[in-house]
């Protein structure tokens, strides 16, 4: 609008061209306005760290023990009006599951392949064996000016430039401390509450300031920042997030242009907390400690949704609003948690951090009113970059242009049983790194899955395993030794793709040469 304003101004004496610009203006802002007003409302919800089987929704054939421990009454409001995604997949960690989300990238293409925090520093533990590449640890970025970034044109920045009132509440980790991203206001919110550079909450009380050091101040790195008028106060970091969420939402109600929330909680990121108003009904069930606590921040968790949905109940809006649920990655379970380690996803193997299903397999559902049939399930499996076209599509935006080249694919056509993108499509996963703790599918890994078919190669002895995932949902049974040819076909898909995309690998130390494809192994021996 700025440049025309100058054009007219030029062409036309001083006071004419005033007075076109006077009536020019309101005419186009109003048929924006207009235009902007027919598009849906949206909510992103993302949970952290919570694990597919972390619910009383049951995102498999059958009910667990586990989806009869955990109440998410709202889950199960959303589920009936909406549908239930039961084979969704994000990325093993954090930070590359947020940048694909909101680039549309797969992590082998933007190479923020493990969690972002200090500008320039990697986080990939020492390893004996393996030299870790220099990912992009200064993540996602909105300009080519910083050094190990990804530039990127955001889902966020795209939504805003098309009419949206963009909101982002919660946690971010997009990009490393000092570094343009590790604010959200630079990557197209109009409003950004407690987003910075760290991926986990110095503490989820306001007793202790939500881990800043002193009362109304911020704590680098692990204080969550803009929270400062509950520092001291009872309330969770949850229901802090929550109330000021619906705060922003009654702003936006007032731009008369649609709206964007990006609800992305630090629940139910360590450390496990227990939530005062949820904690004693998990300890009465007889909960060793820790998982009581979490049981709490799970109920916690479910309540903000139920929040919001009654907050859009309230304002007349719900029919007008598109609410998609989603987690970063699979449940915790290598530690902090009780119990035995790496069997809290259980059927499914593992947990964050893991290249098997428990790592990477996550509860999501969509509801989208007039057009989502209530109560629907999809069994089609789909990756955490698609949303990133699919909330454009979902939008009705599809005039826009990136900066990055998006791998994700609309999943719009499975929500109005129209179609499937999951059809002769291979899902894949890229880790050529270190992640702190061990356990079962933890370690530096590609991952391919084709169908029923699931192959993981590890790059430190460069062997595969494979897994039919339709028959062993739980991964127990390797069949690499027996489907030699089906592990060649897999190994050759994945060694090409990560090819194409010029993904980065690990060096053998004891060669100095990088860790073969997956495709030039010698032995395809199960590992």
């Amino acid at each position: 609008m700025t440049s025309m304003i100058k054009l007219n101004t030029l062409k036309y004496p001083a006071a004419l061209g005033l007075l076109t610009s006077a009536l020019i203006s309101p005419i186009l802002c109003a048929s924006r306005e207009q235009k902007s007003l027919n598009k849906p409302n949206i909510i992103m919800f993302l949970v952290d760290d919570m694990g597919w089987q972390d619910t009383s929704v049951p995102f498999w054939d059958k009910q667990t023990p586990l989806n009869r421990l955990y109440h998410t009454p709202s889950m199960e409001r959303l589920a009936a009006s909406g549908m239930k995604f039961t084979q969704a997949y994000a990325c093993s960690v954090c930070s590359p599951s947020r940048v694909s989300l909101m680039s549309g990238m797969n992590a082998a293409r933007h190479r923020v392949t493990n969690w972002t925090l200090q500008r320039n520093t990697g986080v990939d533990p020492k390893d004996d064996e393996l030299e870790f590449p220099k990912w992009n640890y200064n993540g996602l970025q909105p300009t080519d000016t910083i050094e190990q970034s990804v530039q990127v044109t955001t889902l966020s920045q795209i939504l805003h430039d098309n009419g949206y009132f963009t909101i982002h509440c919660g946690k971010a980790h997009y990009g490393a401390m000092n570094t343009p991203a590790a604010n959200p206001l630079n990557l197209g919110f109009d409003i950004n509450i407690a987003g910075h550079a760290a991926g986990g909450p110095g503490s989820y009380l306001g007793e202790k300031n939500f881990g800043n050091a002193e009362k109304g101040a911020h704590t680098l790195p692990w204080g969550v920042p803009g929270l400062e008028k509950y520092h001291g106060d009872s309330i969770n970091l949850t229901e802090a997030l929550t109330r000021e969420a619906i705060s922003a939402l009654d702003k936006a109600l007032t731009q008369k242009k649609p709206f964007y929330l990006y609800m992305a909680h630090y629940a139910v990121h360590a450390p496990l907390t227990a939530d005062r108003r949820f904690y004693p009904k998990y300890k009465a069930m007889g909960l060793e400690e820790p998982e009581a606590r979490y049981a709490s921040m799970i109920e916690a968790m479910d309540k903000s949704l139920g929040d919001l949905m009654n907050y859009l109940d309230q304002k007349g809006i719900a029919d007008q609003t598109i609410i998609l649920f989603m987690s970063d990655n699979g449940g915790l379970s290598a530690e902090a948690r009780g119990g035995e380690p790496h069997t809290h996803n259980r059927p499914l193997n593992s947990g964050k951090g893991s290249a098997y299903e428990g790592g990477i397999r996550e509860p999501m559902i969509v509801k989208w009113p007039g057009k989502v049939k209530p109560a629907t399930v999809c069994n089609d499996y789909l990756i955490i970059e698609d949303f990133f076209p699919s909330i454009l599509e979902l939008a009705g935006i599809t005039n826009y242009q990136t900066i990055q080249k998006v791998d994700g694919k609309s999943f719009v056509p499975m929500l109005l049983q129209a179609g499937t993108s999951a059809k002769n499509r291979n899902l894949f996963w890229h880790f050529p790194n270190k992640w702190g703790p061990t356990g079962p599918g933890i370690g530096t890994t590609s991952t391919v899955r084709s169908g029923d078919w699931k192959l993981v190669y590890w790059y430190k002895d460069q062997k595969a395993e494979l897994f039919n995932i339709s028959e062993d949902i739980g991964e127990k049974h390797d069949r690499a030794a027996t489907e030699p040819a089906k592990v060649k076909e897999l190994s050759e898909i994945l060694g090409n793709y990560l090819r194409r995309v010029d993904a980065q690998r690990p060096v053998l130390r004891k060669t100095g040469d990088p860790a073969p494809w997956p495709d030039k192994i010698v032995s395809l021996q199960a590992k």
